[in-house]
């Protein structure tokens, strides 16, 4: 197992419905992330700069692109978009970070 981190804009405003939203995220999505290899997955907010982090493991490098490829991801993505940074096609601006420090 990988650990990966992401951190991704949230727009001004939108902190309690994003929380809504991943509170009754669609059972496929969370589904989908389980059998694509995404495990003890977290999203942080830091809210003087509406950055939300994610830090999560993946069963290998491929995790990322797989999920990408799906329509059921797609969807929510696009769902998602009106209250994130997102790309013209609905995918969220995403930047990876690097790891500088863990203590297992």
């Amino acid at each position: 197992m990988e650990r990966i981190a992401f951190k991704m804009k949230l727009l001004d405003g939108f902190a309690d419905e994003y929380k809504r939203r991943h509170e009754v995220i669609w059972p496929g999505i969370s589904q989908l992330l389980k059998d694509t290899g995404v495990s003890d997955y977290s999203i942080f907010f830091d809210e003087p700069t509406h950055t939300l982090i994610g830090v999560l493991k993946v069963t290998d490098a491929e995790v990322l692109r797989r999920l990408s490829e799906s329509e059921l991801m797609q969807r929510w993505w696009k769902y998602m978009s009106d209250i994130t940074e997102s790309n013209t096609d609905g995918t969220p601006v995403l930047s990876p970070l690097t790891e500088l420090f863990y203590l297992q």
